[in-house]
């Protein structure tokens, strides 16, 4: 089967188990988006909701991520894990929006990624969830994914996102990559994938698969 042929069953088996998609980190903003993208690295989507709920009461605009003070946003973040890494790229990426674009997320990949702390995955979070933008999204779940469905054969996170790119329809970059996350969460997991369940089942060239 031609990889391609082989990513469009895929996308329609995903599409029927998986026909609304969206990101799970709350949001009323592109800024919080970014804010909360930031903050899920090695962390849960439910524990970054819960980090913000109090977050967003306390700190609204890069304005005020600016103005707080270091010590005081690393207590709010804190379990999110890395807090003092990411208050620091908080509050430098905070000080980049004010001073480059008036306090406003940018919607380019490029003037995403030269934010501090933002790199090509937070930036088609943001792009894709916040703006239509399509944007083929390569966290661990769509990273161990495509490589056990022989759709990349790359580990590096943006040589995977190419890949995809070239096999997936740009009108289904952001849905695909959520109903990966999806999929990875439910079915196709790190140490334990449910093979006997999975509807991708036939379509996997993974070698440790399950009967």
């Amino acid at each position: 089967m031609e990889l391609t042929e082989q990513a469009a069953e895929i996308i329609g088996i995903l599409n029927n188990t998986y026909p609304d998609v969206k990101t799970q980190l709350n949001h009323s903003s592109p800024f919080q988006l970014l804010v909360a993208t930031i903050l899920s690295a090695q962390c849960t989507d439910k524990q970054v909701n819960k980090v913000t709920e109090e977050l967003f009461r306390e700190l609204k605009t890069p304005e005020d991520f600016v103005k707080t003070d270091q010590l005081l946003l690393e207590k709010l973040i804190r379990p999110t894990g890395y807090y003092k890494n990411k208050a620091k790229n908080l509050k430098n990426c905070a000080n980049a929006l004010v001073q480059k674009y008036d306090g406003v997320v940018p919607d380019n990949l490029e003037a995403l990624i030269s934010l501090p702390g933002v790199g090509r995955k937070t930036a088609n979070v943001v792009l894709g969830s916040a703006f239509g933008i399509p944007g083929i999204v390569v966290d661990t779940h769509v990273s161990r994914i495509s490589q056990r469905l022989g759709l990349s054969r790359n580990k590096h996170p943006v040589k995977i996102e190419f890949d995809l790119m070239k096999i997936i329809p740009r009108h289904q970059w952001d849905s695909f990559s959520l109903q990966l996350i999806y999929f990875g969460r439910q079915y196709c997991q790190a140490r334990k994938p449910l093979c006997k369940d999975c509807p991708l089942y036939h379509l996997c060239s993974y070698p440790e698969k399950t009967a």
